[in-house]
């Protein structure tokens, strides 16, 4: 198996189309929110919990989630766009959820300790762990990456 086919190839899973839907349509819509209400979801909100240069960081953040949610909601390069919603949901869990385990953090002051981290983080959690699903297994029978595969295999023969 070559590294192409590693990337491309779809993975056995019809049930896979669930957790792409699911990781695809939250993060497709919260890509468009950061695009419609960057004072609240991108620029606004990385200010306030202190990334640097939020004007570049919450643009980069509403066209990844949204380029990445697409890719993964329709099944093309979904290992590929993977990647970067992992990302994406590593950093928001160390920037705004592990915080809560010490008393609290920027956007969420009145958080403390685990359980608040817990139910802050949950959605977090979730698509970081539907998103590694994909990486790991592909994004199944049912997408545009199945439909390459197969006409790859025919015209290959």
């Amino acid at each position: 198996m070559n590294l192409r086919s590693t990337i491309v190839e779809p993975g056995p899973s019809s049930a896979a189309i669930l957790v792409r839907a699911a990781v695809g349509v939250v993060f497709l819509s919260e890509g468009i929110l950061k695009f419609l209400r960057p004072s609240d979801q991108a620029a606004g909100r990385f200010t306030t919990i202190g990334i640097p240069a939020p004007e570049f960081f919450g643009p980069l953040a509403a066209v990844t989630e949204t380029l990445c949610g697409t890719l993964v909601l329709v099944g093309l390069l979904t290992r590929i766009a993977a990647l970067p919603l992992l990302i994406d949901m590593v950093l928001a869990l160390a920037l705004t959820k592990i915080p809560i385990l010490w008393g609290g953090s920027a956007d969420k002051p009145k958080a403390d300790g685990f359980w608040d981290m817990m139910h802050e983080a949950r959605l977090d959690w979730a698509l970081l762990l539907c998103s590694t699903f994909l990486l790991v297994t592909g994004p199944g029978r049912w997408s545009l990456d199945a439909v390459i595969a197969r006409r790859t295999t025919t015209s290959a023969r």
